[in-house]
């Protein structure tokens, strides 16, 4: 339950509630995710008020952050029990490879663009997230060495 005095812990819990489970994500453990990550801190700044409207928003070099609930329809798809190693192939903003850390034993995740992934890695780091991996590539060709 979030903390009365966090507006944005609300604002999550709100979002979990009324876009995610409410349209049929019923997974515990995705659930339990998108409560925990922050998705204010893979957003700009001057959106985090937006932080949790369900709709993409701009993530610079002509990329989006996918909506929340599209985040948690793709991870429920995976039926991940917390034992996986997870390829994400476009990091983005990072958001959804930090709920896929959640869920997953460890992921790797592939951005082409450096700048996002320089802006992914940070966020992912500051916000303590120590099963994730970064390559910078064409994740076309996947990671083979993982």
């Amino acid at each position: 339950m979030p903390a009365s005095g966090d507006p944005l812990a609300r604002m999550r819990s709100a979002m979990v509630d009324r876009d995610i489970a409410a349209r049929g994500i019923t997974e515990p453990l995705v659930l339990d995710a998108m409560r925990s990550v922050q998705r204010e801190n893979f957003v700009d700044v001057l959106d985090r008020g937006s932080a949790y409207a369900d709709h993409p928003l701009s993530i610079g070099s002509g990329q989006t952050i996918s909506q929340p609930y599209i985040v948690a329809f793709m991870t429920q798809a995976l039926s991940l029990s917390g034992s996986e190693r997870v390829l994400e192939i476009g990091t983005g903003s990072g958001y959804q490879a930090a709920v896929l850390a959640e869920i997953a034993a460890e992921v790797f995740t592939v951005e082409r663009i450096p700048d996002l992934a320089d802006r992914a890695r940070v966020a992912l780091d500051h916000s303590g997230y120590a099963n994730i991996r970064f390559a910078v590539r064409d994740g076309s060709l996947g990671w083979p060495e993982h």
